[in-house]
C-alpha cells in the first residue's frame, strides 16, 4: 500500500471538509455574526461534540483500531466480524441510555459549560442541546465504521463523510433560518436541525460503504442480547483499553470546557471568537495531523503486532518529516496573516470590524502552537499502536495543570487571545514528552539528515514570513470588504505564490521533495 496515496487521499477529503467547515462558519458569521445566539448555539454544539471526542472518535478509536488490527492479523476475518457485531451492540445499547440521560440533564450540562451565559442565552444553549444531543450517537456508530474501514485500507469514505455536516447545515440554515424568522422563532435552531440531518446522513453512508464490503454491524436490539454483548470478552478488553483513552481525551476535553467557562466572563462574543479562530487553526491540524494520524495507526499497529520495530520507527520518522515540512509554513501564515484570513473568510454582514480584528488575535495565538498541535496528532498514535494509552494520558493531565496555570498567568492580560495562547504553548510541552518518551523506549530512532531538513526549512520560513507580512501591509483587505470576490483573488494568489515560493527555496537550498515524500513501504 502507497502510505503517500492513502495520506493524500485522506487530506483531499478533508480538505473538502474543511473547506466547507469554512463555508459553514462564513454562513453563520454572515447570519448570526458574533452574538448572544452564536454563543449559545457554539456552547450547545460542543457538548455532543465534547462527547463525540470523548466516547466515539478520540477513546473508542484509539482502542478499538489497534485491537481490531491485531485480532485480524491473529485470529483472522471472521473473528473480527463477530467482534465488530458484539462492540456494536454493546455500543447501540449504551448511546440509547447516553441520549436519553443527555436530553433530560441538559440545563445542568449548559451550566458547567457556561454558567456566565445571560439568562436568555442559557435558556437557548438547552433548548438547542436537547435538540442536538442524540447527535453523538449517530457520530458514535459513525466512529465504529470508520475503524472498520479504515482498518481495512478503505479511507475514503470516513474522510469523506464530514463534508455532510456542514453542507447539512450550510443548506438548511440558508433554506429555514428565514422561515422561523418570519414565525417568530429563533432562526438559530435552523443550524441545530441541519446538524441532526448530516448525522443520520453520515451514519448512512458508512453503513453502506460497509455492505460494499460485505459487512454488516450485526447490531441486535434484545435487551438480553445488550447484556451478553456487554459481558463478552471482546467489549470487556475494548472498555480495558478505552478506560485510560476516556482520560486522556477527557483530559483535552476538560481544559476545553474550563476554557468556554471563562470565555463566558469575558466579553460578549469571546465564545464566537474562539470558536472561528479554531475552525482556522483546525484546517492544518486536520490536513496534515489528523491525515496522517488516520493513516498510521493501523499500519503501526500491523507493524507493532509483526514485532517489525525498524519498520516501525521509519513510519513515525515519516510523519515527523512531513509535519516538519507542511507545518511550519501553516503556523507562519496564521501567525503572520492572520487578520487577512480572517477578513477575507468572516467579515461579511454581521460580523464587523471588530470581530475580524478580535478572531485573528486568537487566530495568532493558535498559530504558536500548529506545529505541536499537528506533531501530537503523529506520535501519540505511536502508544495507541502499542496499546499503551495510559503514557499519553499521564502526560495530557500534566499538560493540563500546565495550560490552567498559563491561563490564571495570560488571560488577564490577552484576554480570550491568552486562553489561545495557553493552548499553543501546552501542545509544545505535550508534543516533546512524547517524542521524548518513545525516544527513550527506542521504538523511535530520528533518521539521518533531521539537522539539514530542519534548518534549511526554518530559513524558508523566515521567507515566507517576510513574504506575507509585505503582502499584508500592501494590500489592506479590510478595506476591500466592498469587493469580496477580489479580496479572495488577492488572498488565493498571495498564498498560492507563497506556497510555490517556499517550496522553490527548499528546492534552491537542497531539499529533495521526492525523498521526504516517498514513505517506507
Amino acid at each position: 500500500m502507497n502510505l503517500l496515496k492513502s495520506v493524500s487521499l485522506v487530506s483531499l477529503w478533508t480538505l473538502a471538509s474543511r473547506v466547507t467547515g469554512l463555508v459553514r462558519e462564513l454562513m453563520i458569521a454572515s447570519l448570526f455574526g458574533a452574538s448572544a445566539a452564536t454563543d449559545a448555539f457554539n456552547v450547545a454544539f460542543r457538548i455532543p461534540n465534547l462527547l463525540r471526542r470523548l466516547l466515539a472518535e478520540g477513546a473508542f478509536s484509539q482502542a478499538f483500531v489497534p485491537l481490531l488490527a491485531g485480532r485480524r492479523r491473529s485470529q483472522g476475518d471472521e473473528d473480527s466480524r463477530a467482534f465488530v457485531a458484539e462492540v456494536a451492540t454493546a455500543l447501540a445499547s449504551a448511546l440509547l441510555l447516553l441520549s436519553v440521560l443527555g436530553v433530560l440533564a441538559a440545563p445542568v450540562l449548559i451550566w458547567l459549560m457556561a454558567s456566565g451565559l445571560p439568562p436568555a442565552g442559557h435558556d437557548l444553549a438547552v433548548a438547542l442541546t436537547r435538540m442536538m444531543f442524540p447527535y453523538i450517537a449517530f457520530m458514535s456508530l459513525v466512529a465504529l465504521c470508520a475503524g472498520v474501514l479504515n482498518t481495512w485500507q478503505r479511507f475514503a469514505v470516513p474522510a469523506a463523510t464530514p463534508t455532510l455536516l456542514n453542507l447539512c447545515m450550510v443548506g438548511v440554515a440558508w433554506w429555514l433560518a428565514p422561515v422561523l424568522a418570519a414565525r417568530g422563532v429563533a432562526p438559530i435552531y435552523a443550524l441545530a436541525a441541519g446538524v441532526m440531518l448530516g448525522g443520520v446522513l453520515q451514519l448512512t453512508v458508512q453503513v453502506l460503504a460497509l455492505r460494499r464490503l460485505g459487512w454488516r454491524l450485526g447490531v441486535r436490539w434484545r435487551p438480553s442480547a445488550w447484556l451478553a454483548a456487554w459481558r463478552g470478552p471482546g467489549v470487556a478488553r475494548l472498555l480495558g483499553l478505552m478506560a485510560p483513552a476516556v482520560l486522556g481525551v477527557a483530559v483535552a476535553q476538560v481544559s476545553l470546557l474550563i476554557n468556554t467557562q471563562i470565555a463566558s466572563y469575558l466579553a460578549v462574543g469571546s465564545v464566537s471568537w474562539l470558536t472561528y479562530a479554531d475552525r482556522l487553526m483546525e484546517f492544518p491540524i486536520a490536513l496534515l495531523g489528523v491525515a496522517l494520524g488516520v493513516v498510521l495507526l493501523p499500519q503501526l499497529a500491523d507493524a507493532h503486532a509483526a514485532a517489525q520495530r525498524q519498520r516501525y520507527s521509519e513510519l513515525l520518522d515519516w510523519g515527523l518529516r512531513l509535519v516538519v515540512l507542511l507545518g511550519v509554513p501553516a503556523a507562519v501564515g496564521l501567525l503572520v496573516f492572520a487578520q487577512p484570513l480572517v477578513a477575507v473568510l468572516y467579515h461579511h454582514g454581521a460580523f464587523g470590524v471588530s470581530d475580524v480584528v478580535q478572531t485573528a488575535r486568537a487566530v495568532q495565538g493558535y498559530g504558536l502552537g500548529v506545529l505541536g498541535l499537528v506533531a501530537v496528532k503523529v506520535l501519540a498514535p505511536g502508544f495507541f499502536a502499542q496499546q499503551d494509552i495510559r503514557t499519553p494520558v499521564r502526560i495530557a493531565v500534566g499538560v493540563l495543570l500546565l495550560t490552567q496555570l498559563m491561563n490564571v498567568a495570560l488571560v488577564p492580560w490577552l484576554a480570550h487571545a491568552g486562553l489561545a495562547l495557553s493552548i499553543a504553548l501546552g501542545s509544545w510541552i505535550n508534543a516533546g514528552w512524547l517524542l521524548w518518551g518513545l525516544r527513550r523506549r527506542t521504538w523511535y530512532q530520528p533518521g539521518a539528515g533531521w539537522w539539514r531538513l530542519v534548518w534549511r526549512v526554518a530559513v524558508a520560513a523566515l521567507l515566507l514570513a517576510w513574504a506575507l507580512h509585505e503582502a499584508g501591509q500592501w494590500l489592506n483587505f479590510m478595506a476591500l470588504a466592498s469587493t469580496p470576490w477580489l479580496r479572495a483573488g488577492w488572498l488565493a494568489l498571495v498564498v498560492v505564490a507563497s506556497a510555490l515560493g517556499y517550496f522553490a527555496v527548499l528546492a534552491l537550498m537542497g531539499v529533495s521533495l521526492r525523498t521526504v515524500w516517498r514513505a517506507p513501504r
